[in-house]
């Protein structure tokens, strides 16, 4: 959570720390530095780093007594060491005619041109460094500790606490350095995801993917050295905010290097972490992790601009704005698909999953599964059922944090208020699409598909002319008609409904 404002020293050269390696027994020739940080000061010192911890007081760290400061320099050491552990060497004294004054960590002096934010800006290619990365986090995490103590910090509730204290700690800032309107869709936003979301929470714990991770996965803090990938700079001031999914390290990651300009990396490293631990994240989840990681940064760049940082506020209002970004990706929706048979509604629903990886929840489909050879599929017992089975099953992905997709007719306005009630029960965005040909069209379709018996429908032209007769009016819909020919224009409009992006591949 260390975020860098670079020092000139007196009469010296830039300190903006250039850094080299320096063979054991030479005279070091890189130039000295000063760095500061919202809690600390790093001195760049030949082939060396000393970082001393400012006797300050946020909300989230109290570093006012030097006992408090000592203890957390030995917690740095080590905890970086599971990363690093030929980086941080030790903890030094500092004392004056022998009176203990204050206590620095020691650090061996990493390369800047092997930091991986360097790399980005210098227009490196960062395909290989991020998997190798991403391999380093999947280990690191699979290894890390887990506990009952652990979990219990990535629960609904406590996720809603981190949230509001977030929200407290940079309340001050809001309506000068950060915009009022967007922290408060911000605050609203986040309160709706995680009041929904706790089964997935819950599947998350019970699947263990919730360690005592790094909490701060920086580009600037990552440098990739011929011999490996060296991760400096874990959270060590609080345990609590480091206990979380593993999820959250990738999305810091992920939402640091799109800060940076570089969203196609970030998506190669959502994807090759979740590849290399096997572990496929909710797409949800991902933005709201983003949204999460963006929300702290925005925060302490507010308290650097407090300490009179120079490009501390734009560089909070730029994160705050990514926060809200991926908070509004990150809510997840049911998306009605319905119409008459033959629409074209399950093409459209099987196109935009395709795009999107949403599961299509097919009523043909699940009203074969639940009722019997013989009876009547299309009467209204078994269409009650149908839609019941249908909403049930998208209720619980949806609390799972999937987005659903729901191919049925919905003809009667009384199954759509059923969609709404789902929708409301999840905390999910409710998208009504009514798709629509011409009605010799739409009849065709259904006379064809009957004749060739590759479709799941077993509608009749005569169960098609019944429910037309039965169409309630549907006004809340976004009408998408699916005309001979125009078969790729309904999926991009509809993705531009949803405002569909897809993080993984740097689209959108």
């Amino acid at each position: 959570m260390e975020t860098r404002t670079d020092r000139q020293s007196a009469g010296g050269p830039d300190i903006a720390p250039t850094l080299a390696s320096t063979a054991p027994g030479t005279i070091c020739r890189v130039p000295a530095g000063v760095v500061e940080t919202h809690i600390s000061i790093l001195f760049f010192v030949g082939d060396r780093v000393f970082k001393l911890r400012k006797p300050v007081q946020f909300g989230f760290v109290d570093f006012r007594q030097r006992e408090a400061r000592r203890q957390d320099c030995e917690r740095e050491v080590a905890l970086n060491q599971r990363l690093a552990p030929d980086v941080y060497l030790g903890v030094a004294d500092l004392s004056l005619q022998g009176v203990p004054l204050d206590h620095m960590v020691v650090m061996r002096r990493m390369p800047e041109d092997r930091r991986l934010a360097t790399m980005a800006l210098r227009g490196d290619d960062l395909g290989e460094p991020v998997h190798q990365i991403a391999r380093t986090m999947a280990t690191f995490h699979r290894r890390a500790a887990r506990s009952a103590t652990i979990s219990a910090e990535a629960t609904a509730e406590a996720v809603g606490a981190g949230w509001e204290q977030n929200l407290q700690e940079t309340s001050r800032f809001v309506g000068t350095v950060l915009d009022a309107e967007i922290d408060a869709a911000i605050r609203a936003l986040a309160a709706r995801w995680v009041s929904g979301r706790a089964p997935l929470l819950k599947a998350r714990i019970a699947a263990g993917h919730v360690c005592d991770g790094h909490g701060d996965l920086q580009a600037g803090d990552i440098f990739c050295l011929p011999d490996g990938v060296r991760i400096l700079d874990c959270l060590e001031f609080s345990d609590h905010l480091r206990y979380a999914d593993v999820c959250a390290d990738v999305a810091f990651l992920a939402m640091d290097l799109e800060r940076l300009g570089f969203r196609e990396a970030a998506g190669q490293f959502v994807v090759a972490y979740e590849e290399a631990a096997h572990d496929r994240f909710p797409d949800t989840l991902v933005h709201f992790s983003c949204a999460s990681r963006a929300y702290v940064r925005a925060k302490v760049a507010c308290l650097r601009a407090e300490q009179g940082a120079s490009d501390a506020a734009a560089e909070a209002r730029l994160l705050h704005d990514l926060a809200l970004q991926h908070l509004r990706q990150a809510q997840v929706k049911l998306v009605v698909v319905g119409g008459l048979p033959g629409s074209g509604k399950s093409t459209v629903a099987a196109g935009v999953s395709h795009e999107t990886s949403w599961p299509v929840i097919r009523s043909d489909e699940v009203r074969r599964e639940i009722t019997p050879d013989g009876v009547e599929r299309y009467g209204q017992e078994a269409t009650a059922r149908t839609y019941g089975e249908l909403l049930r099953r998208a209720e619980g992905l949806l609390g799972l944090g999937q987005s659903v997709l729901l191919d049925a007719s919905f003809v009667q306005a009384s199954r759509r208020a059923g969609a709404a009630a789902v929708a409301d029960r999840t905390q999910s965005d409710l998208v009504e699409l009514r798709c629509h040909a011409p009605a010799d069209t739409e009849m065709e379709r259904v006379r064809r598909r009957l004749a060739e018996g590759t479709d799941l429908s077993e509608a009749t032209p005569k169960v098609a002319a019944a429910m037309a007769t039965a169409m309630d009016p549907w006004p809340t819909s976004h009408l998408i008609t699916t005309a001979e020919g125009s078969a790729e224009v309904p999926i991009g409009r509809v993705l531009h409904l949803l405002e569909f992006r897809d993080f993984r591949h740097g689209q959108g």
